[in-house]
Formats: structure tokens, C-alpha cells, sequence
């Protein structure tokens, strides 16, 4: 056999093959079993973090959905607040038709505050949802490699779920409406209407535009406490007790919604003219009678209603502590006396009679009574006042 000749250039590239197949087996046996390989989490153990990662989320938009909430709470108060300064504005001073025709021009910043804040609850339930929903995702994938893997589990069906709405739509509607209202009772003033009519449709219109708030507000959660939502309800069962009476008797309130607003007044008015009274809105004794003796001209279920709406305003005096008398629907000079002393306590003129500025105030005072009292800083003691000195 002869020799064959190797060159240096032919010896140095059979030197770059050696080298580049001793690394390829290297890297081709880091891949195969070793002790590094022993520390890989399985399928199921990544997939159990996962879980812990999606519980840990949710937890999170919980959090942020309770803050969420807490804000849209405290910009409804406020706002219901700033709306009830409409009423101070137009009762406890002298008004001029340039206050009601300037009126709600500070309503704008909290109204948008609490728009803002109502989108933002919005989103933050959304987002509690759909983590909800990776969460279960999450779950499901565990179950089926833990399944996979001989384990005896159920693989749990996951269904996507929908954000309930943050109130109750008729609530929304009714906030809708009257503040259509409001914007409209607004528009309609100006320099040429008199001044009793401009206040009258202002104040009736800015009251039924504070309760369906405060119905609203409480129908969202806000207004947690038992007593405070039971005064409401009471409260608000007077105006619907009034609505129905008016429309058992014939007179057009509009919906019987507890909500004393513009139509209510111009039922209340349409009920004054036909009974030659005072064409005020507002129920006094002298009105009150008027209407019972219409239901009980009626006969029937409506003569039957004739006590109900009084009998709702003595029980709205006695849970908040104004009428211990028999709530029995009859109106007498006491009960008079208790609503007098009533309004006076709530800021509004002491008239006798139920209108809808006394309406509002006592409900205003019930959202004013759900803030948190401030806290005060306890004072330093001695020893504390000689430290803070030297």
C-alpha cells in the first residue's frame, strides 16, 4: 500500500471536524438524563403554579374592585350632597330667577366625578370576571394533567361568567329620567319667569333627581345599615302611598315611583284647584282632607287607600323619633306640630306640610348619617409633651 501525503491544511480541517463532533456529542448528552434534569418541574407542578398565580390575580381584582366601589359610594354621596345644597339655596334664602336660572352650574364636576367613578366600578367587575375565568381555566388544565397522570379527579367544567350590573336597572332609569328632568326644569326658567314658578319646578325638579340618587345609592350597596335602609324605604313609601291615593282619586302623578318630582306636584296642584285651596304642590291638612274625601266619594278599594299616605308620613315621624301618636291615617293638629318640628330640625321652612324639599332633606340627612365620624387625635400626655419639648 503507499503512503499518502497529508497536507497541513488537510491535517488542520480534520482537526475542525474532531472538534466540532466532540462538541456536538457534548450538547447532544446535556440533553439526555442528568442531574440538572432532575430539578425540571413536571406538567403538573408548573401547572399547579399557575393556579396559585391566577388565585393570587383574583385576590387582586377583589382588591381593586372593593376600591372601585368604595370611590363610586363616596362620589354618589357627594353628589347627592351637592344636590341637596340646591334645596338650602332655594328655601332657607331669598331666591332670585338669576340663582335658579344659574343653579347646577356646580353640579357638573361631582356629576362627571360620579359618572367616572361608576365606569371605573364597571371596569373593575369586568376584571374580576375574566379573572375569575382564568382561574378556572387554570383549574380545569391542573384536573385534566393530574387525570392524565392516573390521579382519580374530576375535570371541572368552566363557564364563562358576565359582570353584574352595579344597580338596579329600573333605579338607573329613574336617576335617567330625572335628570332629564332637571335639565329640562333648567332650560325652562329664565330672566321672564316669575319667581315662584322658576323655584317651585327648580326645587321639585333637583328633589326628584336627589331621590332617585339616594334609591340609587342604596339599591347599590352604599347604604349598608338596616335602620338607615329601613328609614328610606319608609320614607319613600310616603311619596308612593301619596302617588297612588292621587291616582285612585284621578289626579296624574305620573308613575308610582316614590319619587316626588314634578309630576307629583302637578298632581298635588291639580288636587288644590279642584277643591278651591291654595295651589301650593304641597300637602297640608287642609289638602290631605281634600284627597281622602275624593277616595271616599270613590267608595271601594279607593275609599280604603284614603289612610295610607298619612298613615306612611306618621310612620316615617316615629321611626326617626318625631311622632309618638296612634298611626292610625288621621291627620290632626299634632301631627301638624310634629312636622314642624320635624322640618325644623331637617333646615327647611317649618310649614306643616309635606312637600318635596322635606322629603329630600330627610333623606339627605340619612346618606349624611352613613359618613364616618371624624376621628380625633388623642392628646399627648405629660410624659409624651416633655419628650416632644426637649
Amino acid at each position: 500500500m503507499s503512503a499518502v501525503r497529508v497536507s497541513g491544511a488537510s491535517r488542520r480541517r480534520a482537526a475542525v471536524v474532531v472538534l466540532a463532533a466532540a462538541l456536538l456529542v457534548g450538547v447532544v448528552g446535556g440533553c439526555g438524563p442528568g442531574d440538572d434534569d432532575q430539578d425540571a418541574p413536571t406538567d403538573v407542578e408548573r401547572a399547579e403554579r399557575e393556579v396559585a398565580a391566577r388565585e393570587e390575580a383574583l385576590a387582586e381584582a377583589h382588591a381593586r374592585e372593593s376600591e372601585a366601589s368604595l370611590e363610586l359610594c363616596t362620589a354618589a354621596v357627594d353628589y347627592v350632597t351637592a344636590l341637596d345644597r340646591y334645596g338650602d339655596v332655594l328655601t332657607d334664602t331669598a331666591p332670585t330667577v338669576g340663582d335658579v336660572v344659574a343653579g347646577g352650574s356646580d353640579l357638573q364636576e361631582p356629576r362627571d366625578d360620579v359618572l367616572t367613578a361608576g365606569e371605573s366600578a364597571q371596569e373593575a367587575r369586568r376584571a374580576t370576571v375574566e379573572a375569575q375565568l382564568a382561574l378556572d381555566e387554570a383549574v380545569a388544565n391542573l384536573a385534566a394533567l393530574q387525570q392524565a397522570a392516573g390521579e382519580d379527579v374530576e375535570i371541572p367544567e368552566v363557564t364563562p361568567g358576565t359582570p353584574e350590573p352595579l344597580a338596579d336597572a329600573d333605579d338607573v332609569g329613574r336617576v335617567r329620567q330625572a335628570d332629564a328632568e332637571f335639565t329640562a326644569a333648567q332650560e325652562g326658567i329664565d330672566a321672564d319667569t316669575p319667581l315662584v314658578q322658576a323655584t317651585q319646578q327648580f326645587n321639585a325638579a333637583a328633589v326628584a333627581l336627589e331621590m332617585a340618587w339616594l334609591r340609587l345609592v342604596g339599591g347599590s350597596g352604599c347604604l349598608d345599615d338596616e335602620r338607615l335602609a329601613e328609614a328610606q324605604a319608609t320614607a319613600a313609601a310616603y311619596t308612593l302611598a301619596l302617588q297612588q291615593s292621587l291616582t285612585d282619586a284621578g289626579y296624574d302623578p305620573g308613575p308610582v315611583d316614590g319619587v316626588y318630582g314634578p309630576q307629583t306636584v302637578a298632581a298635588v296642584e291639580a288636587l288644590q284647584e279642584a277643591h278651591g285651596l291654595p295651589v301650593t304642590g304641597t300637602v297640608d291638612k287642609a289638602t290631605d282632607a281634600a284627597l281622602q274625601a275624593d277616595l271616599a266619594a270613590k267608595g271601594g278599594a279607593a275609599a280604603q287607600s284614603a289612610l295610607v299616605s298619612t298613615t306612611a308620613l306618621q310612620q316615617t315621624l316615629h321611626l326617626a323619633g318625631y311622632w309618638d301618636g296612634p298611626v292610625d291615617g288621621q291627620w290632626t293638629p299634632e301631627l301638624t306640630t310634629a312636622v314642624m318640628t320635624f322640618q325644623t330640625d331637617l333646615g327647611v321652612p317649618a310649614t306643616g306640610t309635606v312637600d318635596a324639599a322635606t322629603v329630600a332633606a330627610f333623606d339627605a340627612a340619612l346618606a349624611a348619617s352613613r359618613a364616618p365620624a371624624p376621628t380625633e387625635e388623642p392628646e399627648p400626655g405629660p410624659e409624651e409633651s416633655e419628650e416632644g419639648d426637649a
